[in-house]
């Protein structure tokens, strides 16, 4: 039969979509985003199942990345070594290993590079990688050094914005709620204008896709939904923090799939 709509994805890849409309001429070409995106905002029991097990591959990669900060590498072998326990872990692909030291951590999409660790570097290693096809991604601190009274005063409060965020989930919760809660803790704490993005993001197939946990987002959390929270303080030539988990929304509230610990890592 002919082909009236042909919906699809904003993914899709104009390699596949292209010879696809070849074959079907249908008579009315439309975006299906607004279909897709809240059937994959909730997901499924073996999706979460997926979830767990990529966020624990991510945890164990983790402890390979705090293990590799030392003074003297750079933050790209730390990326290196970090990507090798993944793959040896058996992802099928590496997302991301960004491994921002000192000043570079103020930049909080910053690009692993040439820069050496060194003693008394504030470090954020933020990670994730594929496994069977779902997401991982992961943000935690190493300090090098004793790490002084304003760095530990700054980690404490994104801490508790960490914190704030997630004891805000629940079913029927509109995400801008998520995002005040962990906003307001940092306002509180006088470094408001130093967050400088939203606080989580949805993810799934892919690191970056519905719900978005930011101010402007009136849509409720549901069940089965999995997304970020990772607020972050970012003061310009000095140093970062950004603590972030997965949580899955359930029926009484909030579940954490990432199960690395909280407490700041200090390598003296």
């Amino acid at each position: 039969p002919p082909v009236r709509r042909l919906a699809f994805d904003g993914a899709t890849r104009a390699d596949f979509l292209m010879p696809l409309l070849e074959v079907a001429q249908p008579d009315r070409v439309m975006p299906a985003a607004g279909l897709i995106a809240p059937l994959r905002a909730r997901k499924s029991a073996d999706e979460i199942e997926a979830l767990q097990r990529a966020a624990a591959q991510a945890d164990r990669a983790m402890q390979a990345a705090v293990d590799a900060c030392e003074p003297g590498i750079t933050e790209a072998e730390v990326a290196w070594i970090t990507e090798a326990a993944f793959r040896k872990d058996g992802a099928q692909k590496v997302e991301f290993t960004l491994i921002a030291s000192g000043p570079n951590g103020a930049f909080p999409h910053h690009h692993s590079g040439s820069r050496k660790l060194q003693k008394g570097d504030a470090v954020i290693i933020d990670i994730g990688a594929s496994l069977d096809g779902y997401v991982s991604d992961i943000t935690r601190q190493v300090f090098l050094g004793e790490p002084p009274a304003e760095y530990l005063r700054v980690y404490d409060a994104v801490l508790a914005a960490n914190q704030a965020g997630r004891a805000a989930v629940r079913p029927g919760v509109a995400a801008q709620e998520v995002d005040r809660a962990a906003r307001g803790v940092l306002t509180d704490a006088g470094y408001g204008e130093y967050f400088v993005h939203r606080t989580g993001h949805g993810l799934g197939m892919e690191v970056h896709e519905p719900p978005w946990i930011m101010e402007g987002n009136e849509e409720t959390l549901d069940i089965g939904m999995v997304f970020s929270v990772e607020p972050g303080v970012y003061l310009p030539g000095r140093f970062g923090v950004r603590i972030e988990d997965i949580v899955v929304v359930t029926e009484t509230g909030v579940r954490n799939l990432t199960g690395f610990q909280h407490e700041l890592v200090i390598k003296a």
